[in-house]
């Protein structure tokens, strides 16, 4: 078994900070950013503004029998610089994943975005035995970056 817990993908897009973390920030545009096809519409989900918030998405998956709704917990916040939240199948505590985005101004028009998974606090042994970590692969988080990138430009 991989000792690996997380993957982490970095690209500098030509966008000031505040315009990529608005899209960021607004749920109902997670479906155009998935690279890994998993998202099919918001349930529920206000603009992030806080640790703490929720909300809640329409997924289909193999690895979950078909389709599927998560709740996402807000675990980190800071505008323009980062958000980060821990998914959960839809009415159960989150049992340890973790998505992270992290902004670094690189000057007026230019962002630096590092996107991460992290399972690492997935402590429930026979979870970890049925889902096989990464469920979403570095070149899944990649794409995710680049429709980042188109979605910002356009």
């Amino acid at each position: 078994m991989s000792e690996t817990t997380s993957v982490t993908v970095e690209r500098v897009i030509d966008s000031p900070v505040n315009e990529i973390f608005d899209v960021l920030s607004n749920p109902h545009r997670h479906l155009e950013l998935d690279g890994s096809g998993f998202i099919r519409s918001v349930e529920h989900g206000d603009r992030i503004t806080e640790v703490g918030q929720v909300f809640t998405m329409n997924m289909e998956g193999a690895h979950m029998g078909g389709e599927y709704k998560t709740d996402n917990h807000v675990t980190g916040y800071a505008k323009d610089k980062l958000l980060a939240w821990q998914t959960a199948p839809v009415g159960t505590e989150p049992p340890g994943w973790e998505w992270v985005w992290e902004l670094e101004s690189q000057g007026p028009d230019s962002t630096l975005v590092r996107h991460t998974y992290d399972w690492s606090k997935v402590t429930d042994k026979d979870l970890l035995q049925k889902v096989k970590f990464p469920l979403v692969t570095e070149d899944e988080l990649e794409d995710t970056l680049g429709r980042l990138a188109a979605a910002v430009s356009s």
